[in-house]
């Protein structure tokens, strides 16, 4: 029994991970819809920093460590960044030493809300291309995929501008999201959804209760791969940092390395 709770505090807790969060959690999108010159293209996901929360400075030096020696092709913030505005020119400062080879993109959070000019600033000086509500190409030989963002993922007026639908319907297309609920209610056209805000609950009890989800649609897109009913694949991750309370319990703070395979 003691044994038990000592295994659940530790997959718990990011302190032990050399990596500054608890683990970091990879997937394969292996599918005929990836272009031919991305198979193997690596997609760095990271959401719900909350800088500093229990993630403070020595674990943000190590998680910069940890995305450089992945060398993804791109790195994706999913938004809710810092605990108070005068912390993100140090924590997208930190960011901008990753250095993937097409660029950084960002989406805002329901915590920006408080701090949207200081953020946009933040992430303009240091070199974070923020998606609001638009799309981006990155090209690798004659092949092309998209980088879409949705500026207010919480507000129904952000569904008159679906930024997966800018680009041709055959088009592969990643959609940056703050919250994933956004990606059932629209019905969006997107291949891939990278959402966070849930934080996976943060606090579960063995997985199967956790009482706070921040999503509409209960345990269905709290945390992993799940499938909206039009068909987009959804990935939450856990997240960083920590919001409100300081604690975590059966689930790990997490990073999200994203491997495209082309099944063709």
């Amino acid at each position: 029994m003691i044994l038990a709770a000592v295994m659940l505090l530790i997959s718990s807790c990011a302190s032990l991970s050399p990596d500054g969060v608890g683990r970091v959690k990879r997937y394969t999108f292996d599918d005929e819809s990836v272009p031919q010159e991305f198979d193997g293209y690596k997609v760095a996901f990271v959401s719900d920093l909350h800088y500093p929360s229990l993630f403070n400075r020595k674990r943000l030096e190590k998680l910069v460590r940890r995305l450089q020696k992945e060398s993804p092709g791109v790195l994706l913030l999913g938004g809710d960044y810092v605990a108070s505005a005068i912390f993100f020119d140090e924590l997208f400062h930190s960011l901008s030493a990753v250095k993937p080879s097409d660029g950084v993109f960002a989406v805002l959070g329901n915590h920006e809300r408080r701090y949207e000019e200081a953020a946009i600033m933040s992430m303009n000086e240091f070199g974070v291309d923020l998606l609001a509500d638009n799309v981006v190409a990155i090209e690798r030989g004659r092949d092309t995929v998209y980088v879409a963002g949705v500026y207010d993922s919480f507000a129904y007026d952000s569904l008159v501008v679906q930024p997966a639908e800018l680009v041709d319907e055959e088009a592969f297309v990643m959609l940056l999201c703050h919250t994933p609920d956004y990606a059932e209610r629209s019905s969006t056209a997107a291949d891939i959804v990278f959402s966070g805000h849930t934080h996976g609950g943060q606090v579960s009890l063995l997985g199967l209760y956790t009482p706070v989800k921040n999503t509409r649609y209960g345990r269905r897109f709290l945390r992993g791969v799940n499938k909206t009913t039009s068909g987009a694949t959804v990935i939450t991750t856990n997240g960083v940092g920590t919001s409100r309370r300081k604690v975590r319990f059966c689930v790990p703070s997490e990073i999200v390395i994203v491997t495209l395979k082309c099944k063709k």
